[in-house]
């Protein structure tokens, strides 16, 4: 009975811990109150026509190929719009068209940097859009069109900010680089060749915003108490791309057994690695403070849950990859294969995989467990590309700047970092900054979000004026 009383004790000091650590960490949070930016219906008119223009210009990213008709039909939007910035900012162009703009601050010495690509993917022949993907056309206060969301939108947004505080005779703190590339689309050389501007001239930055995160509907649903979050991506999963290979020397394959079978072989392996625990999870930094941040804004149990990682950290790992595949992705590497190609009367059958992975040392493991069962069946294993991006500094200055500039900006709105499982600009920059930010600070509702890159791709113009408030305030406070 004494043993049955202390478990019971040891029990109940257990969930009393859990459930301090829960209302302390609650009571730390930022209190969601305070008012957003909101633009005058004049306003929001002249940003719709801004924006409408710059959709109106069909930047589509052609592989191999470069047609600057429509770039430059959109360069000369922008220095009709913006007057002011090509008149007292330095530009520069790298490669075809990626802009460059300086505008020198009161400290030469420090560098800010923010992009928004200008370029947009193509409108499929067999898409049947409500509205014209090219007109910019405004209804309920919702822009249609390609490039709204991806990213003519913030660009519009920064470009505004820039404007309005040059108008306003006010000098930054620190110098401000806008950049834009033309070929963000095809992972193309624009960036690049603008990094190694900054690394022959000696540039680096304190901080890089670029795409990527934004602020979107709540990413745990009902479960939060909050009407939208700030997710600003501070890492982006590396890339490892595979090819597999299972050949035979049997001229008749047909008849051959299954070991000798390439497609059959193969068939098989990939089954097995699919439903293998050869891939790591782990909560890393950047998913615990994700969790510690949504936490005291989510209802129980997952306050409770995100509030004790130090004891239900095991659990969520497992668990989150079934509950939701986007946030299962952040706790691990994710192996997905892409194309098999071979058949019975060829003596090769190849697979290529795509590994998205958080750490270059979980990686080099799980490759020599997913080598160790190419291996059982007979499965060549070739590295065809790696590539790897280090995290933002979120100790840095910058970064805690850019969560304050979001809650003085979006009071309402709970800001927390996370992983982007995309790809894009900004992780080519991580040579001349150590706090590269994935994040646009443009409300997309979830509808809004499924439309990038896919039928009625649309925007709030609201959406534009509130981004450009809180660049404007980023860049005119920055410390």
């Amino acid at each position: 009975m004494i043993v049955l009383y202390i478990i019971l004790g040891l029990l109940v000091l257990l969930l009393a811990v859990l459930m301090i650590n829960t209302a302390v960490k609650g009571a730390k949070a930022r209190k969601l109150l305070g008012d957003h930016p909101v633009a005058a219906e004049e306003e929001l008119r002249d940003y719709a026509e801004t924006l409408r223009r710059m959709i109106a210009c069909k930047t589509v990213s052609v592989k191999d190929s470069y047609d600057d008709t429509e770039f430059q039909k959109l360069r000369e939007v922008v220095k009709e719009e913006f007057p002011l910035l090509h008149e007292k900012a330095e530009r520069m162009t790298f490669s075809d068209d990626f802009w460059l703009y300086k505008i020198p601050g009161k400290d030469p010495t420090r560098n800010i940097l923010l992009m928004s690509h200008h370029d947009v993917v193509p409108v499929p022949a067999d898409e049947t859009w409500d509205h014209d993907p090219f007109g910019g056309e405004v209804v309920d206060g919702t822009m249609f069109g390609r490039g709204t969301a991806d990213t003519k939108g913030s660009l519009c947004g920064i470009l505004y900010a820039v404007e309005g505080m040059l108008a306003d005779g006010v000098t930054p703190p620190v110098n401000l680089y806008v950049g834009s590339s033309h070929n963000e689309e095809l992972g193309g050389d624009g960036v690049t060749t603008a990094r190694d501007y900054f690394l022959e001239k000696g540039i680096r930055f304190e901080v890089v915003l670029d795409e990527g995160g934004a602020i979107v509907d709540p990413p745990l649903g009902k479960s939060m108490k909050c009407e939208a979050c700030s997710m600003v991506a501070v890492h982006e999963k590396g890339r490892c791309r595979l090819v597999c290979k299972a050949t035979t020397e049997s001229s008749h394959i047909s008849l051959t057994g299954y070991k000798n079978n390439p497609v059959e072989r193969m068939a098989a392996f990939i089954a097995e690695v699919s439903a293998s625990n050869i891939f790591i999870k782990r909560i890393n930094p950047q998913v615990r403070e994700l969790f510690g941040k949504l936490g005291p804004y989510c209802n129980f149990p997952l306050n409770l849950l995100f509030a004790n990682l130090w004891l239900f950290g095991g659990i969520l790992k497992r668990v989150l990859p079934k509950l939701n595949p986007t946030a299962g992705g952040m706790v691990g590497t994710v192996c997905t294969f892409q194309k098999i190609q071979g058949g019975m009367t060829d003596k090769v059958c190849t697979a290529n995989a795509l590994l998205r992975h958080n750490s270059e040392e979980d990686l080099d493991r799980e490759l020599e467990a997913f080598r160790a069962i190419a291996k059982k069946y007979g499965v060549e294993v070739e590295i065809e590309h790696r590539e790897f991006y280090k995290p933002a500094d979120t100790q840095s200055p910058a970064y805690a700047y850019t969560m304050e500039t979001l809650a003085k900006v979006f009071p309402r709105f709970p800001a927390a970092p996370y992983i982007l499982p995309a790809g894009t600009d900004a992780w080519k920059l991580t040579p001349v900054c150590d706090c590269v930010l994935r994040f646009a600070p443009t409300r997309m509702r979830s509808n809004q979000l499924g439309s990038i890159h896919a039928v009625n791709e649309n925007l709030d113009v609201s959406a534009v004026y509130e981004a450009a408030a809180f660049y404007r305030t980023f860049v005119e406070n920055y410390r």
